[in-house]
């Protein structure tokens, strides 16, 4: 286990629902804000269009707005979430607004690609217990990375598959990339043996 406090070997967290289906990645973050390179600040335009009105005035009746991130890091979403185009400013908004893992029945393979390289924990949920957890919002999970399970307490528990080298990513607390540096010193020793 890693002692990186970006790591993600164990989270306990309450949950937030979004049980919509077909939640695709323009509703995550609008295409007309893709044109910074930067994922600083883009928490406050994750799901821009349904927690601000045409004025930019955060709407009253949109739950998001009133939630603490800090408590809430695991989104709970409907079947088919993070569908439509490849997007990387998709998980970089969801991380910067707190998300550190999603749980869903269904997520669509380039966004659960791509949110496993930037820190968040996509687990997909065998139908009955994904839907308790969409019955009972904001209740206490424990993700157990390493073991590859969820523990929903009173809720029926499950294990989870996710792709090895992404696991030690997240466990690790980088990215593909932050790996490929942390071994930079053996690839010189390669390259110059080979030369």
């Amino acid at each position: 286990m890693s002692d990186n406090p970006a790591s993600l070997a164990h989270l306990h967290s309450r949950t937030f629902l979004l049980p919509q289906e077909d939640i695709d990645t323009d509703q995550i973050i609008p295409a007309r804000f893709l044109t910074t390179t930067t994922q600083d600040g883009l928490g406050k335009l994750a799901f821009h269009d349904w927690r601000y009105d045409e004025d930019g005035k955060a709407r009253d009746d949109c739950a998001l707005n009133t939630l603490d991130t800090g408590e809430f890091a695991i989104l709970v979403a409907g079947r088919n979430f993070g569908c439509g185009s490849s997007r990387e400013h998709a998980p970089w908004a969801l991380h910067d607004f707190g998300v550190r893992a999603v749980i869903s029945s269904e997520i669509a393979d380039i966004f659960r690609s791509n949110a496993a390289k930037n820190n968040i924990v996509p687990i997909l949920a065998p139908p009955h217990s994904h839907a308790w957890l969409l019955e009972h919002e904001g209740v206490e999970v424990k993700i157990d990375l390493e073991r590859q399970y969820v523990d929903l307490g009173n809720g029926p528990g499950f294990h989870f598959e996710i792709e090895p080298f992404a696991k030690h990513c997240l466990i690790e607390g980088t990215d593909p990339l932050g790996f490929l540096l942390s071994h930079s010193d053996d690839i010189t020793a390669y390259e110059a043996c080979s030369a």
